[in-house]
């Protein structure tokens, strides 16, 4: 059975929307290799999960009608199908070529562009600088806990939302920033599906090019396995995380550059089942070792890019509501405090324990940052709850921490 007779959807980015007053959903692809979408009636959506490469159009119709009484013409089906394919959602020769021609040309490129300027932030560097530079003027000097600080977690949300936490967080960090000769951006995954993600090509921002460090990429590639390394490579291209904390990190250094070592991490979901322990995980073993043995004579400074919490309908989840947001504030206070003793592992438990329920897309991140600074303590400087949807029943949280070592 060929790839036409036989659609299969691939891993794609669904978001519940109202078109042409219907409840739908609007499929999107993750890796952003074409703008098309493809939006499909709610009631559709049985059909999406029964593309998985078993049945041809005949079965998908026979399968929506005796397992969902969904009596679908096969006239329908067939331009679905069709539509999802000519927008690269299906995994196919179609999309493979794609991908790979989109591959080439990121790799050939002379850096990677940010493709959340002029969406996410200015893309002019003379605007940009003022916006950031206002956050920083409002950030409160205090005396800090920590010296020789050697890591920090940033936030990943856009700036209209969470630039105070940002410059809370970047300010106080600016002697390690500006002292570093390389810096380690863990930044979370949010559509890949490995562990860790490396890449070679240099992150560019709207005040030049921070270059990557290829020759410790490739030692890093070495020791994890360069197929593993390089297989969401492409996810890099599009994705926020990295982009977001490294214009901070370029302003910052007042539009200096220094090397890099853009990481994409995800792929905690079979550690929160119980299924594997990431304490003794051999990719996140072999990781730390090959950066402390490259980090050797450098003043390296790792980042970890990630938001805390998504809560709420927006997310798929209840309402906020004065209770929920008083368990979610206790959940945040656990897991920061375990940040802060420096307990990698204190730290995943805590999110563990309750099956994820508040949907933390910083744990890959936070959780690699502290096992590659090892012993280490934090210091909060900044926690704020976001809203995530018009009504603000749904939020994310965020927050600004150092990790350095007591004073």
């Amino acid at each position: 059975m060929t790839d036409d007779q036989a659609p299969k959807l691939r891993s794609v980015d669904p978001r519940p929307i109202i078109h042409g007053g219907q409840p739908s959903i609007l499929l999107r692809d993750p890796l952003q290799l074409t703008d098309r979408a493809v939006v499909i009636p709610q009631q559709l959506a049985p059909f999406l999960a029964l593309c998985d490469g078993t049945r041809d159009i005949g079965g998908l119709q026979a399968s929506l009608a005796i397992r969902y009484g969904l009596r679908v013409g096969p006239g329908v089906l067939e331009r679905l199908v069709t539509a999802l394919d000519e927008a690269l959602l299906l995994d196919n020769g179609h999309f493979t070529q794609a991908r790979e021609q989109v591959l080439a040309e990121y790799r050939q490129a002379p850096f990677r562009a940010p493709v959340s300027a002029g969406r996410s932030y200015p893309a002019e560097a003379d605007a940009l600088r003022h916006m950031l530079d206002g956050y920083l003027e409002a950030v409160d000097d205090k005396a800090l806990s920590l010296a020789d600080i050697g890591g920090l977690v940033s936030p990943h949300i856009d700036y209209g939302r969470g630039g105070p936490v940002y410059a809370a967080v970047w300010k106080h960090a600016q002697d390690a920033v500006e002292a570093a000769d390389l810096v380690v951006l863990l930044g979370t995954d949010h559509y890949g599906d490995h562990l860790v993600t490396l890449t070679r090509q240099h992150y560019r921002t709207p005040f030049g090019v921070l270059p990557t460090a290829q020759e410790i990429v490739d030692t890093l590639a070495e020791a994890i396995g360069a197929d593993e390394a390089f297989a969401g490579e492409l996810f890099h291209r599009s994705e926020h995380s990295i982009e977001l904390a490294a214009v901070w990190l370029h302003h910052v250094r007042e539009g200096q550059p220094c090397e890099i070592v853009p990481i994409l991490c995800n792929s905690f979901s079979r550690f929160v089942k119980g299924e594997a322990d990431p304490a003794h995980d051999p990719t996140i073993k072999a990781l730390r070792d090959a950066l402390d043995e490259v980090n050797a004579g450098r003043r390296t400074l790792v980042v970890a890019a990630a938001d805390l919490a998504h809560v709420g309908p927006a997310f798929g989840g209840t309402p906020q509501d004065l209770m929920e947001r008083a368990h979610l504030q206790a959940a945040d206070d656990e897991i920061i405090e375990q940040i802060c003793s420096g307990d990698a592992e204190g730290f995943f438990e805590a999110i563990k324990q309750v099956g994820d329920r508040h949907n933390v897309c910083g744990l890959p991140p936070i959780y690699m940052a502290l096992r590659l600074l090892g012993q280490v303590r934090g210091e909060k400087v900044a926690y704020d709850r976001c809203p995530a949807d018009e009504s603000g029943a749904s939020l994310v949280s965020i927050c600004g921490i150092l990790l350095g070592n007591g004073s």
